[in-house]
């Protein structure tokens, strides 16, 4: 039993230069679940133009990051005993590049109301979904999907607690009390827990099997927490890795397209980050003493909402600044290396990065503009989901028809199949389904 066996027996041919990362890698790119990131956006869905994330660019963004943190570490920490458990290049990258696939059309939003749709039948949830995407529903594989190895798949599992074992039965999902001629949903008690789905749980245990039943039990951990879902306590080395990329590219990159969206003001930015900034501030006048003759502070604001190339080059700075602050901590309670060495961010660092985070989602993904998008989204959602749940065998395209009817009618396969579509196959199947002037069977979806 090894971090690199496969759960369906499969040895590369003799000419394969390849390592098991190498081949994950490969799979992840090419698989399906890859292509449709790139119509998800990153913060719903911002118009016609190329140039602004996608949930694609924004895993690439992540894997890109994630890489670069295992580098710096070794580099930093050269004789540190983590160093020797970090993983190459390729694994990093395909972890980093599937750990969005499980995010459904419309973001969050889409989330919240496929949780709603799915309250009575297990939930769902988008990590858990990236999951079951990669062990069950990817064709690399007969039974087991994309079938990559242990280690990518622990890399993944970012909260290693079911869903049944995080929910708090005092936020079962439900529709707002009030109005009388629309379906609200309630989002605080529609809003899953992080966790695997249930249905995922032997693939849970296939990937935790080298853990003693000790640290199984420590590892499955949660804590539960009064008004809202428990949590999960740990996440494997690699997972970690990830996890902290996601963050860097969440606090800065999307900062970026906020700005040059228009969608955050300059003042706004200045008051709610100058103080958090101070360590980065520091770092610059240690860095570019020729810039600091004037306020470090009024020239990043500058820079930042200056033309394209001056925003880049503080965009830079920022992902570099958090990158190698980077730190290993320690997990004692675990002897298996990748289960007790994690990394983090801590500290003043730490601080901004969560400012940076704070700052977009209050002036950002809480504003009007985007809630109304959202409200929208989760309304199509729910209304095709229920729509092809009630008259599968009618609505349901013949592929996931097959699909639906070969597991003897487990709503589980709707979901899949509305969680998979892309903003603009989620819409255009909205406007077929409910709009008198739209759709032809002409239509390509």
């Amino acid at each position: 039993m090894t971090w690199y066996e496969r759960r369906e027996q499969w040895a590369a041919q003799n000419e394969d230069a390849r390592e098991d990362g190498d081949i994950d890698y490969a799979r992840v790119i090419h698989s399906a679940s890859f292509r449709r990131l790139q119509g998800k956006t990153q913060i719903l869905n911002l118009g016609d133009s190329d140039f602004y994330r996608t949930r694609l660019t924004h895993s690439l963004e992540v894997a890109q990051i994630a890489g670069g943190l295992a580098r710096q570490l070794a580099k930093s920490f050269p004789g540190h005993p983590a160093t020797a458990h970090l993983p190459d290049r390729s694994l990093i990258h395909a972890i980093g590049c599937t750990h969005d696939f499980g995010h459904p059309p419309f973001g969050h939003g889409g989330e919240v109301a496929l949780n709603y749709c799915m309250r009575d039948e297990g939930g769902f949830e988008g990590n858990g979904q990236t999951l079951r995407i990669l062990t069950r529903l990817e064709s690399f594989s007969a039974n087991a999907g994309a079938n990559l190895c242990r280690r990518t798949l622990l890399g993944v599992l970012k909260y290693p607690a079911a869903f049944s074992a995080t929910a708090n039965p005092e936020l079962t999902p439900r529709l707002l009390d009030g109005p009388s001629t629309i379906r609200v949903l309630d989002s605080r008690r529609c809003k899953p827990p992080k966790a695997y789905l249930d249905g995922e749980s032997d693939v849970v245990d296939w990937i935790l099997a080298p853990l003693s039943p000790q640290e199984h039990e420590a590892f499955t951990a949660v804590e539960p927490r009064a008004g809202k879902h428990a949590r999960t306590l740990h996440k494997s080395f690699d997972c970690a890795i990830m996890d902290l990329a996601d963050d860097i590219a969440y606090g800065v990159h999307d900062l970026e397209d906020a700005i040059a969206l228009g969608l955050v003001g300059k003042d706004a930015f200045a008051a709610a980050l100058e103080a958090p900034s101070a360590p980065f501030l520091d770092a610059l006048k240690d860095k570019y003493p020729g810039e600091s003759e004037n306020d470090v502070f009024s020239r990043m604001i500058d820079g930042l909402f200056g033309d394209e190339g001056t925003r880049k080059r503080y965009i830079g700075r920022l992902v570099h600044h958090f990158l190698t602050g980077a730190r290993y901590r320690e997990e004692a309670a675990f002897t298996l290396p990748l289960l007790r060495w994690r990394v983090a961010l801590e500290g003043p660092r730490r601080a901004f990065l969560d400012a940076l985070q704070g700052f977009i989602v209050s002036e950002v993904i809480a504003s009007p503009e985007v809630q109304h998008l959202e409200f929208k989204g989760q309304a199509m959602v729910v209304a095709v989901f229920e729509a092809l749940a009630a008259d599968p065998g009618r609505l349901l395209p013949r592929t996931a028809l097959a699909a639906y009817e070969a597991s003897s009618g487990d709503i589980r396969v709707i979901c899949d199949h509305v969680a998979a579509m892309t903003d603009t196959h989620l819409l255009k199947t909205y406007e077929r389904l409910f709009s008198p002037r739209m759709g032809s069977v002409f239509d390509r979806l």
